[in-house]
């Protein structure tokens, strides 16, 4: 992509107060004229029975198109596209740790992650994809109607274009309603990002058989369970906006409490001033920390070994590096094989929240990690692995951990375990929890934390590079709260 073309995708398309309100209606309908929620579950299993899919772990030396490189030892494809892993020398005064080395996968094409919508009835519907990936524990997930590299939709591997692409890479069959650049999991991808996408038509759309429309509403319901939205559809529902400076929701006396603090808090503190000083006190955190990141061959990674199947570190931490052998009859191409990278465990992602006011405000850290493009973004009160901290004294632990693992169910609003990209990652789980905490808690947190309302969170990720991945999945899992109750 040109420096000119991310310009303009890093900063959502100009909305006005009727598609705001169209994105509200269709966010409060569960279904108005598209696949019932009540079949869901049936058409996506009969999608899994209509194909067929295999995922097999396989030792490097079967890798087909992939190769050791010899100077480097950089695990690289034949036609130098797609992807690389290779080393990273990291150097921060940022947490526990000032240097170490890791691999990491090199990816450095811009995405697109889309979804495109129509009114059916008046009410705007997704056209959702079951779609496959080699990492999903559960073979199929609900992902948007495009979600495809610049490899894919080239067709650097010799594949079929992605289905309906071309509304999202011309400008005379759809309208931009959504378009801003965002980052991926700055742990093990290294400066990656995609365009994060929602645009609509008019015309009629032919259905193929692995997609469905769903209504916003319906999508944010299906993010409740366990494993069934995946993470690159929950990253473009939450750059959607549900608030405006002339429109957005209020919470009806009628609502549940809670809901209508989660109601507030989409239109609560995004006037300048507040902005102002949300927007400073993150630039301060990046300002107090530096990150060097460097990219080295993977030979010179220190503390790390490889083996016939997997290059993974001397302690048994973090993650490792694998192989692959996929074959599905549904996707671009038939068959491959490719590396994935797999942690040791699931991982805790939670966000502490509380009611200012009859506000609802979330605890969030601005947060470094080694791929990211700018040092640091807001990341949730909690995102770690607790595999890594097992030889660790309790005291050194990441803070407010304590509090979400004694947490009281009755304070827990919100609780999935959500699949990360399924493309890269082998089986990467972490469970996501929204905490109720009370009012007094935490009232003067540490520097590295605030407490921010939704819709100051809102209208930061209508540009780039300010909220991570695993923030923005906790956004969308919030606008669930807010469309539907607890």
């Amino acid at each position: 992509m040109s420096s000119s073309a991310e310009a303009e995708a890093s900063a959502a398309a100009p909305l006005g107060s009727n598609n705001t309100r169209r994105f509200v209606d269709s966010a409060l309908s569960a279904c108005n004229g598209g696949l019932p929620t009540t079949q869901f579950h049936c058409w996506l299993a009969d999608r899994l029975d209509e194909n067929s899919f295999e995922t097999d772990r396989i030792p490097f030396d079967r890798l087909s198109k992939w190769k050791f490189d010899a100077g480097t030892e950089n695990l690289v494809h034949a036609d130098g596209r797609f992807f690389t892993v290779e080393g990273l020398q990291v150097e921060t005064n940022y947490g526990a740790a000032p240097s170490w080395h890791q691999p990491i996968i090199n990816q450095a094409e811009v995405g697109i992650l889309g979804i495109l919508v129509k009114e059916i009835d008046g009410v705007l519907h997704c056209l959702m994809s079951a779609k496959m990936e080699p990492g999903n524990v559960n073979v199929l997930q609900l992902s948007p109607t495009v979600q495809a590299t610049r490899s894919n939709y080239t067709q650097a591997h010799r594949g079929s274009v992605p289905p309906y692409v071309e509304y999202f890479l011309g400008r005379g069959r759809s309208r931009v309603l959504v378009d801003v650049l965002q980052s991926e999991q700055g742990a093990w991808f290294y400066r990656k990002r995609n365009r994060n996408m929602v645009v609509e038509v008019d015309e009629e759309v032919p259905v193929l058989p692995d997609f469905c429309w769903l209504t916003l509403g319906q999508v944010l319901d299906l993010l409740r369970q366990d494993n069934i939205v995946n993470m690159d559809t929950r990253t473009v529902l939450s750059c959607i906006p549900f608030h405006d400076s002339a429109t957005g929701p209020e919470p009806a006396a009628s609502e549940e409490p809670f809901r209508q603090a989660v109601a507030r808090s989409l239109s609560h503190g995004t006037d300048s001033a507040s902005m102002t000083e949300a927007v400073g006190w993150f630039e301060e955190a990046k300002a107090r920390y530096s990150l060097r990141a460097t990219r080295v061959p993977l030979s010179r990674v220190d503390k790390w070994y490889r083996t016939d199947t997997e290059i993974a570190h001397q302690d048994g931490k973090y993650f490792s590096v694998i192989a692959v052998s996929v074959s599905a009859t549904n996707r671009e191409v038939s068959s491959w094989t490719q590396p994935m990278i797999e942690p040791r465990e699931p991982g805790e992602i939670a966000l502490l929240v509380k009611r200012i006011g009859g506000v609802l405000h979330g605890l969030v850290r601005a947060r470094v990690e080694a791929g990211y493009n700018s040092t640091a973004e807001i990341a949730p009160t909690v995102q770690c692995s607790l595999a890594n901290y097992h030889s660790t004294p309790r005291n050194d632990w990441p803070p407010f951990v304590d509090d979400v693992l004694t947490a009281d169910p009755e304070t827990v609003r919100y609780e999935s375990i959500l699949s990360e990209e399924g493309g890269r990652f082998y089986q990467a789980q972490n469970r996501y929890r929204i905490i109720e905490v009370p009012e007094y808690f935490a009232a003067r947190p540490p520097s590295d934390f605030r407490w921010m309302t939704l819709g100051q969170l809102g209208e930061l990720l209508r540009s780039t590079h300010f909220l991570n991945i695993q923030a923005r999945s906790l956004v969308a899992s919030l606008h669930s709260l807010w469309a539907l109750g607890r």
